[in-house]
């Protein structure tokens, strides 16, 4: 399978005149850096640009911060997977931003309070302690989400350029990508941000669009191979059905669920995620803050819609034009693992664009990724910085201190994503790995600011005890339910294997409970909590299907395989990837949580604990208050 990826990747049209572009705009960036390291003297400077930033270059960096490279992808890996489905994540991205735009949500009243970053206002509104957490909440969460920004960047560029895509070109082109950005972001701060932010803004507006238009339009290098747009939707109907449109089909991988999971999201991103607010905060005045987020509503949903689009088109490519990769990324054998599909949508651009233009796209697409990486790099260790380290010094470091320890915080976290890249494994998409990563600060973050901002009886102490439940949504991670799945509610405890077949294992068969009889407690209770988890109901045919059975042997080794059918004492895998089960193993079964619906738990979770612990736990001043 590897070397079938390696001949599909090398059918591409990068040539040395794409590499010159590259490495032109690159040397660029850089240039600016050092053009404006003259104007990063103090922390204001460094950090929010001096409050300076007018509305349209507020728009500029505000969208190109939040349209990365990792937005692409994953937005263009969602477009592959789920079809035309996925543009509800656009759309509802565009209609928060104008909303918050219009009535200012959160962010105007943040401005307002003269502060550099989010858990600076914990400490204004619930004191010190309450800023050290968040800021420590805030870092950790935010570190995770970024964990995979260098690795989906690195797989783009060896995608499109025709690299080998393996282990070793994958690691040097992340290493490459990190010492650039790394430079200017160390020497010049966020003016270096916003300037070179509006530079790729520009660059890679242009280029998706471009790139968008010459994959569906017949005006391609290799003749027959665009898609075309009658071609474009009657496969996605053909292959993907109603659920290629519908993202509450009834079975669409989507649901109401995970469409509500991204109403909140939108929520997130514009008005609680630091690297928008921290633009927020760096307009020069509250009207112009609020044109900056109305009118890059627009851009908000295009960011995202637009590479929708290329996977689509990517999807519909591989399985009308290209094979090669259909066989690839779709194998039709029952014991071949398809290849990562993140690295369809590059692959398909670097076939259809012609040469001199595909460098152009490239040169976009890398702008994309360091507009991204710059922001978020100066974004967490500014928190580190202001909200960490310097109120256990009681605020006695000077400026030129902090912004010392900033450019050393901006090394090591880039040293740690370079890490994260090389060993993390999880197998969900790159878009709700970054949901739940994000939502370990934002859970509890929303509870602080919402009920901080608008409700007078929030008290230190529901705000403590918010940041701390916030990281229960850790759990909508993989890697984390597989080492904790015994205790996922629903899951079935271990049963002995009495008899194998191939890919079929027997067990002690499933024995049908006796009905429940109808109460208010089980209408409220048992409806309400465990219909959620999709509770299994394995002595029906197929009642285990899509679920995760653990299998222990008798040595101890122990393996993970998706259940593809199931009957009340028998379960069949595809394949067995580490050993083949006998008589005597042991099996137990859970269903992975998805990451909305642990998402969705931890915010109702967070919001509850937040208002039960300000009421019971009130601040002095609300006691008063309250007596008066």
């Amino acid at each position: 399978m590897e070397s079938a990826l390696t001949n599909a990747a090398s059918q591409t049209n990068f040539t040395p005149l794409d590499w010159v572009i590259v490495v032109v705009y690159l040397l660029l960036s850089v240039g600016v850096a050092f053009f404006v390291k003259r104007y990063a003297g103090n922390m204001t400077n460094f950090v929010s640009a001096g409050r300076a930033v007018g509305t349209w270059l507020g728009i500029a960096t505000l969208t190109g911060t939040e349209m990365g490279l990792i937005t692409v992808m994953y937005s263009a890996q969602k477009g592959f997977t789920s079809g035309f489905a996925a543009f509800h994540i656009g759309v509802i991205a565009g209609i928060v931003a104008f909303l918050i735009g219009v009535t200012g949500f959160i962010v105007v009243r943040l401005r307002e309070h003269e502060v550099l970053t989010i858990p600076e206002y914990y400490e204004k509104r619930f004191g010190r302690r309450t800023r050290i957490l968040g800021g420590i909440m805030l870092a950790f969460g935010g570190l995770l989400n970024m964990g995979l920004f260098l690795k989906v960047g690195a797989m783009f560029i060896v995608g499109i350029t025709g690299m080998v895509p393996d282990s070793v070109a994958v690691n040097t082109v992340m290493v490459v990508l990190l010492a650039l950005v790394l430079v200017y972001t160390v020497i010049g701060g966020m003016i270096s941000v916003v300037i070179t932010d509006y530079i790729q803004f520009v660059i890679l507006s242009v280029g998706i669009l471009v790139a968008g238009w010459l994959a569906i339009e017949s005006v391609g290098p290799t003749p027959g191979f665009w898609v075309g747009w009658d071609n474009l939707f009657e496969t996605v109907r053909t292959h993907k059905g109603e659920a290629g449109f519908n993202p509450v089909a009834a079975d669409s991988s989507f649901g109401f669920e995970y469409v509500a999971w991204m109403f909140f999201l939108g929520i997130v991103n514009c008005a609680l995620w630091p690297t928008a607010v921290a633009r927020a905060l760096a307009m020069e005045s509250t009207t112009a803050l609020k044109r900056q987020y109305t009118w890059s509503s627009i851009s908000f949903a295009i960011r995202m819609i637009i590479p929708n689009l290329l996977g689509v088109c990517a999807f519909v490519f591989v399985m009308t034009k290209a094979p090669d990769l259909q066989a690839v990324f779709f194998p039709e054998e029952a014991d071949a693992k398809a290849v990562d599909n993140l690295y369809a949508m590059p692959i398909f651009l670097g076939r259809i664009l012609p040469a001199g233009l595909i460098g152009l796209i490239t040169a976009a697409m890398i702008a994309a990724f360091m507009s991204t990486h710059d922001g978020y790099l100066l974004c967490w260790s500014t928190v580190i910085t202001q909200d960490i380290i310097a109120p256990l010094f009681k605020e006695r470091l000077d400026n030129p201190t902090r912004i010392k320890i900033t450019r050393i915080l901006i090394v090591l976290i880039g040293l740690y994503i370079l890490y994260w890249g090389l060993f993390y494994t999880g197998e969900e998409d790159i878009w709700d790995y970054m949901a739940v990563t994000g939502a370990i600060y934002f859970t509890g973050a929303f509870s602080l600011l919402f009920g901080g901002l608008y409700w007078h009886r929030a008290s230190s102490t529901g705000a403590v005890l918010a940041l701390l439940v916030g990281v229960t949504a850790v759990f909508g991670l993989g890697p984390v339910q597989d080492y904790v799945h015994t205790y996922i509610p629903g899951s079935i405890a271990e049963r002995n294997i009495t008899a194998t077949d191939d890919e079929t294992i027997e067990f002690e068969a499933f024995k049908q409970p006796d009905e429940m009889e109808e109460s208010v407690f089980r209408d409220m209770v048992v409806d309400f909590v465990m219909t959620p988890f999709e509770q299994a109901k394995p002595w029906n045919r197929n009642g285990l299907e899509g679920w995760t059975a653990v299998v222990r042997g008798q040595t101890g080794q122990e393996q993970k395989v998706e259940v593809a059918s199931s009957w009340a004492g028998e379960a069949t895998a595809s394949a067995w990837p580490s050993f083949e089960p006998k008589a005597g193993d042991t099996v137990s079964f859970y269903k992975p949580l998805s990451g909305a619906r642990v998402g969705l738990m931890t915010i109702g979770f967070t919001l509850f604990v937040f208002i039960l612990g300000s009421v019971i736990f009130p601040d002095r001043k609300t006691r008063e208050a309250a007596n008066e």
